[in-house]
Formats: C-alpha cells, sequence, structure tokens
C-alpha cells in the first residue's frame, strides 16, 4: 500500500519591538540574565498590563502580507499551565478570536508555485528560557512577554522538502516586512511540525504526530523525512500510531518519544479580566494596509519581467532587499540591465564586503552604474578601463564620464593610431607573428597585449584584433 503525508506548520515568531508586550523592559536578546525584567512580566500581583501598539500594528501587518482577514474584533485569553518558564502561570493568548485568520503564502517549489493556506496568525507572549545543568536547572525571564506570533498553516504541505521551502519563503515575507528579524540562533523563530500518513485516495487524516527540538530550518526538513519514512514503515509492519509528540535528535538524526497525547490538554481557557478587547478601526487598518510592501516572489518576477533578468539575480536581489532597490534606480532607462545587474552584483559587492560597508554607504549615485555600462557599449571605454574607473568612483563618488575626462582614458578607435600601434607590435616581435600566419590562433592574442600594453591600455580591443588579421593576411 502506498501513503502520503499531511503537514501541517505551527510558527512562532518574536515581532521586532523596542520593548515587550505588556510592559516597558527592553526587547533585546543577549542580556544579562533576570535583567529586562519587571513585575508586569514577572507575574507579581496587582500588576495590569499594557497591549504594545507596535505589536499590534505589526500583527495586523503579518494578516496582510499574509492574505489573511483582520477581523474587527479580537480577544485576549488566559492559557492556563504551570511550569517554571511561566512566571504568571497562564500565558495571554487568542483563542477563539484572533488578530488575523483565513489567509495563504504562495510560494516556488519545484518547477512551479504552491499556496499553504494560513488557519490563523494568533498574537501571544514568549515564556522564559530555562537552562539546564547537570545538577540544577535555571530560568532567564528576560524572553518572558516578548510578543509573540504564531502562525498556523492548514495540512496542506505533503512533504519535508515542501515545508522546508514554506518556512523560507515564510522568513522572506516577514524580514521583509520588518515584522521580525528572523534570527533562529536567537529563538526569534520556532516551528513545531504536525506530521501523519494515510493511505493515498484516503480523506481522513491518519494520527497526528507533533514534532519539536528543531533548531533550524534545514532541521525541519531532516526530521519531518525521518519521521514520515518512519510512520509509513510502521503501519507497513502492521503496527499502529498513537497520537504523541516526539523529539527530534539531530545528532542521531531520529525522532524519540517524549509524551503519548490522546486528549487536548485542559488548559482552562478564559478572557482575560484585565484587558480590553482589541478593536481596530478602518481608520487604523487603512493606515497599517499603508505599509504593505512588494512581497518578495512578486518582486522576483517583477525583476525578470521588467529587466530581462535570470531567475538567480533576480533572487540575489530578492535576497538583498538593499541591494535590489540600488539596483532598480542604476538600471532605470539602461539599455542592457543585465549588464548593470552584473556590475551591481560582481563589483560592487565585492567592493562593499572588501570594506565592510553597506549600500547606504555607497558615495556615488547609482545612475552612475548605468552610465558606466553606457560609456563600454558606446566605445568610450573598455572593459579593462572600467574596471578602474569603477574602482576610482568607489573612493571618490565622482561619475564615471568625470573620471575619464580627468584621466584621458577614452579609448583609442582612430584606426590609423591603432594601426601604428599593431605595426609596432609585429616589428617587435616576428615570431609570435609568424606563428599566427602559419595558423596558430592563439599568437594573435600575445599580440593584442602588446598593442594594449602600448596604448596603456586605451585601444579598443576589438578593433586590435581586425586590424592585426589584415596586416598579417588573415
Amino acid at each position: 500500500m502506498e501513503y502520503e503525508a499531511v503537514i501541517g506548520l505551527e510558527t512562532h515568531v518574536q515581532l521586532r519591538t523596542r520593548t515587550k508586550m505588556w510592559c516597558g523592559c527592553a526587547n533585546e536578546y543577549g542580556a544579562e540574565a533576570n535583567t529586562n525584567v519587571c513585575p508586569v512580566c514577572l507575574g507579581l500581583p496587582g500588576v495590569l498590563p499594557v497591549p504594545n501598539a507596535e505589536a499590534l500594528r505589526k500583527t495586523a501587518l503579518t494578516g496582510m502580507l499574509l492574505n489573511c482577514d483582520v477581523p474587527s474584533y479580537a480577544k485576549w485569553d488566559r492559557k492556563n499551565y504551570f511550569y517554571p518558564d511561566n512566571p504568571k502561570n497562564y500565558q495571554l493568548t487568542q483563542l477563539d478570536f484572533p488578530s488575523t485568520i483565513e489567509g495563504f503564502v504562495d510560494f516556488e517549489f519545484g518547477e512551479g508555485t504552491e499556496r499553504v493556506r494560513i488557519n490563523r496568525a494568533h498574537l501571544e507572549e514568549d515564556v522564559g528560557k530555562s537552562t539546564h545543568f547537570a545538577d540544577h536547572s535555571g530560568v532567564d525571564f528576560n524572553r518572558a512577554g516578548v510578543p509573540l506570533l504564531e502562525i498556523v498553516t492548514e495540512p496542506d504541505l505533503t512533504g519535508a522538502d515542501m515545508a522546508y521551502e514554506y518556512l523560507n519563503a515564510l522568513k522572506a515575507i516577514l524580514e521583509y516586512g520588518g515584522v521580525s528579524d528572523c534570527d533562529m540562533e536567537k529563538g526569534q523563530v520556532r516551528c513545531d511540525v504536525n506530521i501523519s500518513v494515510r493511505p493515498i485516495g484516503q480523506t481522513e487524516l491518519g494520527e497526528k504526530i507533533e514534532i519539536k527540538n528543531m533548531n533550524s530550518f534545514s532541521g525541519v526538513r531532516r526530521a519531518a523525512g525521518y519521521e514520515i519514512e518512519r510512520q509509513i514503515g510502521v503501519l507497513r509492519e502492521g503496527g499502529t500510531l498513537v497520537q504523541e509528540t516526539r523529539r527530534w535528535d539531530d545528532a542521531v538524526g531520529i525522532t524519540e518519544s517524549m509524551r503519548t497525547k490522546e486528549d487536548a490538554h485542559d488548559y482552562r481557557y478564559f478572557p482575560d479580566p484585565d484587558l480590553m478587547p482589541h478593536t481596530p478601526s478602518e481608520e487604523w487598518l487603512a493606515e497599517v494596509r499603508a505599509s504593505v510592501m512588494e512581497l518578495p516572489l512578486a518582486r522576483k518576477r517583477r525583476l525578470m519581467a521588467d529587466f530581462q533578468l535570470p531567475a538567480s539575480d533576480a533572487e540575489v536581489f530578492v535576497g538583498d532587499a538593499a541591494l535590489g532597490d540600488y539596483f532598480e534606480v542604476a538600471a532605470n532607462g539602461a539599455k542592457n540591465p543585465k549588464a548593470v545587474a552584473n556590475w551591481v552584483m560582481n563589483n560592487l559587492q565585492a567592493k562593499l564586503v572588501e570594506t565592510g560597508g553597506s549600500v547606504a554607504d555607497v558615495k556615488f549615485e547609482a545612475s552612475a552604474i548605468g552610465e558606466l555600462v553606457g560609456l563600454i557599449e558606446g566605445g568610450q571605454i573598455n572593459s579593462k578601463i572600467a574596471q578602474d574607473v569603477f574602482v576610482k568612483m568607489f573612493e571618490s563618488g565622482k561619475s564615471p564620464a568625470a573620471i575619464v575626462e580627468e584621466k584621458g582614458l577614452s579609448q583609442v578607435s582612430d584606426s590609423g593610431e591603432l594601426e601604428a600601434f599593431c605595426n609596432e607590435a609585429i616589428e617587435a616581435n616576428p615570431g609570435p607573428a609568424e606563428d599566427f600566419r602559419n595558423g596558430k590562433e592563439t599568437a594573435l592574442n600575445f599580440l593584442k597585449g602588446q598593442v594594449m600594453k602600448a596604448s596603456r591600455g586605451k585601444a579598443n580591443p576589438q578593433m586590435v584584433g581586425e586590424l592585426l588579421k589584415n596586416i598579417l593576411g588573415s
């Protein structure tokens, strides 16, 4: 019997805000343990939470980026459970009236585009971080109360690779929107994977098994791939699967049972009595909607269509939004945008890496790269001179035309002057000249090099090659 996988993801994303969700404590990574805390995030008696307006805005923005509806009513609920990293013994979350619902993410997969439906993206708060030592454990509450967005998919994913590509697409969207930095090493993105398998053609879902402890998107892919094969193997051997939570051991490459989960936990949810429901106005939603930007996939397709770029080039500019913005200005009106892209991706990026700078530090206008390409294609300078001009542009911020004029770098295209250089090279190098006459094509390159050297790199290389052939009787 053949089986298929059904996968749903729950992705927890820390929002990029200056302060925590319900208090004024700093939302920052790496501070000394238990220094960014106060009575509110420690859950001390008598305190009252105050919602973070920026977190509410970024939640609504995320919903719009994920094509979700943003309801006019959302409420806060207490999810009650006792655990050392939960200082209040309840977590503020959204149960039945979340901030955003029913969206989707389109992303490239294989040779086409897939769509995964989003059930909800609801706002809650993070908990502290537990660290286990040899004979004791410690809890750092700096993370407790940090605004956390839980993005829940429908069970639309069908394999480990598809889950991996969805997560990368989701991360790109959230980074583009400025919603989160999505740094998994800092715990800003965590993902739980729900997997079941069923015979192909069956509509009923199999037993849902949750996988935890994935520290990277590639870890999610490895864990999902292993677990799918494990579940199929159990069924083919006549065994049964039970609903449970399993832990991924990345070092060994296996999942291990943590606990069975026959019934849902009774968290005894109830509306938080200290917080009013969130009821966004149309004016507020319109203001948030004005911040919605072009999504990565849409930008990639537009760059390919408008500038005739190959997919690999477009992906570079999508992956680095600032570099992509720079390229679009540089290529505006250019006859050869691909050549402009090459200069931005190769020369400009190399100089930025060399100097440790960013696009914002570039001294010359972006349009200067288009101008430089124009000088090459117009025959004013050759590609070798252009490399030198670019270095001077980067150092001084001057336009390429000004540098060419100041340094006298204009390409020599006068046939009489070039012919004189060619004759000199032939006379000084009779051996290579005779080799070319005898059919050794590579000898011509040596002679061209001598002409370029004599002209200090300013000779038009195409004209030099033609003149040498004519003089040598080819």
